[in-house]
């Protein structure tokens, strides 16, 4: 049952029946006892009455103590079956829900894991984190609900079978009182569906404005916007309101129809019985056992009802999962191929640029852009690369294989919450003093003598404690912790002064010698210390070479490194 979880298979992605049967194989067992539990329990307690009415017929309409006697002991034992079956079927209901609301979460966090750039493109970050706060709980509790489910139809076919039995007519206004009660509820509970998945959408863009906003934050204190975006928050946030207004009003209409009309129905069915009894159809005992099974019925009604509602829900929220699960990732699958061709020429075919495995390769540019668009090529961030390490295309290797030697590290490093020592491992298992080296070669102490623990001491949420040039340090320290065989940087010290930039650029010569690594930059402080210099112009490599050299024989490239200084 737990590998089924932590690993389960791909979901379909097709109808949100279509994912309710994919989770319940997943977890048949824990749905199959609830089902044997519901069904004991409920059935018990539509039996109370029964046993009731037999009670006080045989032993006080006839006065016969022994009837009693065995009738109080059967109310006994069906007291035991309602309290044991009951508190088993709330045992695997509980399991049933936690086991889908974790499996939807499982599968929610492998596709944002392996295709969040390409979610991230597709979907608004609201809907993403919605599936995590709101749509796991709807999912798992249409699973908590089946126990109850299923014991609500097998009881209802049991008092039917007794109704039946006793008065034809009487128990046909329960059986067919009971259907058209459901009937009269479907009438309220389509529009609700449609106003529940009106304020999920209208939630999702609420949660995407807020984390675009706070993300955001330091730009629009400094421009001035903060104001604007308040009121664009504000704004959402009232038609979040009125979308839950809308949703409220039927929902209480559902809620009061669960009682109001169950509360009818009893009276009609008392009545009925009341003058069969007079006219001699049915006896006290009887009697007491409709009014019993009546008030039961709604029992099973409510529960049918809540079957209906949380199914509603789980198709929306399912919807929301299955569109998350739709998006495909940008890179095919791939067999395994060859070992990794540690220390091998990157070549682009797109643009001509060569840069030597094993060396610090800079490629400078005046478009900024066209420097990220190579730096994205040679880590096959995107679908296109048709970049080649040594003489195998990039686009032929597994893309775990990639994610696993080749590490592109941009300027806007994420950071999440948790220590620093966190950061800097990202999972891995290193020993501290190599990722205090890693933070001194960034030129990051600063960072540690900021927390008073430490490693141990906490990020915030994407760092907003740290400066630009903090954040930026720190991600090139955990760039350099990791240490794969092809480092990709881009302008990874676009946010520090000159005087950190001039050591950095020595550090990152010195602890990736041997290796290939590339930077995207501009900055002399940092083109000083590379092997080798790669310059576009137009997207295209016009000239190659040392630094040194570049400048000296090349106007353009000494145009661009020394933002058009001395031509000489």
């Amino acid at each position: 049952m737990k590998s089924s979880i932590l690993a389960p298979p791909a979901p379909p992605t097709s109808t949100p029946g279509a994912f309710l049967l994919w989770g319940a194989r997943l977890q048949w067992r824990t749905l199959v006892w609830g089902l044997v539990f519901g069904v004991i329990w409920m059935t018990a307690i539509a039996l109370v009455p029964w046993a009731i009415g037999r009670g006080i017929d045989g032993g006080i309409v006839h006065d016969d103590g022994s009837a009693l006697i065995r009738w109080s002991l059967v109310l006994a034992g069906l007291a035991v079956l309602v309290g044991g079956g009951g508190a088993a079927r709330h045992w695997f209901a509980v399991e049933n829900w936690l086991s889908g609301a974790f499996r939807t979460i499982v599968v929610a966090d492998e596709a944002v894991t392996s295709r969040g750039q390409e979610i991230a493109r597709v979907l608004p970050t609201g809907d993403v984190v919605s599936v995590a706060s709101n749509d796991m709980e709807k999912i798992g509790g249409v699973y908590d609900v089946t126990a109850r489910f299923s014991g609500a139809i097998v009881s209802y076919v049991v008092v039917a079978v007794l109704l039946l039995r006793q008065s034809v007519v009487t128990g046909l206004v329960v059986l067919i009182g009971s259907p058209v009660l459901l009937a009269l509820l479907s009438l309220i509970i389509k529009p609700l569906q449609a106003r529940q998945a009106a304020q999920r959408e209208e939630a999702g863009r609420l949660t995407t404005l807020g984390t675009d906003t706070v993300a955001g934050l330091r730009i629009l204190r400094g421009i001035g916007g903060e104001d604007e975006f308040v009121g664009r928050y504000a704004a959402q946030s009232q038609r979040v309101r009125l979308a839950g207004v809308r949703v409220a009003g039927y929902q209480a209409a559902l809620d009061a129809s669960q009682t109001l009309l169950p509360g009818l129905f009893v009276v009609l069915v008392v009545w009925i019985g009341a003058r069969s009894v007079i006219s001699g159809d049915l006896t006290p005992g009887e009697l007491v056992a409709f009014y019993g099974y009546a008030t039961f019925m709604s029992f099973p009604l409510r529960t049918v009802t809540e079957m209906v509602d949380k199914f509603i829900r789980f198709r929306v929220a399912a919807g929301k999962v299955q569109g998350l699960l739709r998006v495909e990732s940008d890179h095919l699958p791939q067999p395994a191929g060859t070992p990794f061709p540690d220390g091998a020429d990157l070549v682009d075919p797109d643009s001509g640029a060569r840069m030597p495995g094993g060396r610090l390769t800079a490629i400078v540019s005046a478009n900024p852009e066209d420097s990220a668009a190579l730096a994205g090529r040679l880590g096959r961030l995107g679908a296109d690369s048709a970049v080649t390490l040594g003489a195998i295309p990039l686009a032929d290797m597994p893309i775990e294989q990639i994610r696993a030697h080749v590490l592109v590290n941009d300027p806007d490093s994420r950071l999440f919450h948790g220590s620093v020592r966190e950061q800097l491992s990202a999972g891995r298992s290193i020993p501290d003093t190599r990722l205090v080296e890693a933070v001194d070669a960034a030129w990051a102490r600063d960072v540690l003598l900021a927390q008073a623990a430490g490693l141990d001491g906490i990020v915030e949420e994407k760092g907003r404690g740290y400066s630009g040039g903090q954040r930026q340090r720190l991600g090139l320290a955990r760039a350099l912790v990791i240490n794969p065989p092809v480092l990709i940087l881009i302008e990874p010290t676009s946010a520090v002064d000159a005087h950190t930039e001039a050591r950095i650029g020595a550090s990152i010569a010195q602890e990736r010698q041997g290796r290939t690594t590339v930077i995207a930059t501009v900055s002399p402080l940092l083109l000083t210390h590379t092997d080798h210099v790669v310059l576009l112009v137009d997207g295209q490599a016009v000239a190659a070479g040392r630094h040194a050299d570049l400048v000296r024989e090349h106007a353009a490239y000494r145009s661009i490194v020394l933002r058009g200084g001395d031509d000489e």
